[in-house]
């Protein structure tokens, strides 16, 4: 399991991607739509290669929770290629699992919250 990339919230995307690609300098690499109506935009140092994903929720999305500024940290994402072991792992440090993701039939991601609300994101990469 490695660390793939730390998730920020945002109440306002078009401005944060702004920030983060003409102030922070990062590379955004990827987009998309989450099922639930949030979405999500990955970046990328050119030099250091480390990643930053910018999450946006609609109002009324279950994931809109009252936001305060400077709490925006949403959740980390971690690459695995066993997700079971991994979330035995979270499970016996004292995390819980919050929802799945499934593709084909089979998870491809796993959310879990640790101490405090904290949130990791497992995401299946069986080429690891």
């Amino acid at each position: 399991m490695h660390l793939d990339y730390a998730g920020i919230r945002v109440t306002r995307l078009a401005p944060a991607v702004r920030f983060v690609t003409k102030g922070l300098g990062l590379d955004e690499v990827r987009r998309g739509r989450m099922d639930h109506g949030g979405v999500w935009v990955l970046f990328e140092d050119g030099t250091s290669h480390q990643r930053l994903e910018l999450n946006w929720y609609p109002k009324g999305n279950r994931y809109a929770t009252p936001f305060v500024a400077g709490e925006g940290l949403d959740h980390l994402g971690f690459r695995t290629n066993d997700l079971e072991a991994a979330g035995r792992r979270l499970r016996a440090a004292g995390a819980r699992k919050v929802e799945e993701i499934r593709e084909g039939g089979r998870v491809v991601l796993a959310y879990y919250e640790g101490p405090d609300g904290f949130w990791v994101e497992l995401i299946l990469s069986p080429s690891l």
